[in-house]
């Protein structure tokens, strides 16, 4: 389950809590005065996968470029193979 660091808008208290995606959403709503702490960056989102993503595409789906080389014979297509 995901850990949001928080923190109270009004007194500055700081903690983190576990909730799935739905009870964060439903704890936004009903907790006004606490939001979202972003100011320590560990815990903001990032993208943690390096690499080149067309790479990536072709080698877990070869195939891939035969169904882009099919769409690009297409009259007007301007689809191009990874």
């Amino acid at each position: 389950m995901p850990i949001y660091p928080i923190i109270n808008k009004k007194t500055k208290e700081q903690k983190e809590i576990s909730l799935s995606i739905e009870e964060w959403e439903n704890f936004k709503k009903e907790n006004k005065e606490w939001v979202r702490d972003w100011s320590d960056p560990s815990s903001s989102p990032g993208f943690f996968e390096t690499g080149d993503w067309r790479n990536k595409l072709t080698s877990k789906h070869p195939s891939w470029n035969d169904v882009l080389g099919r769409a690009q014979k297409m009259p007007g297509s301007k689809v191009q193979k990874l």
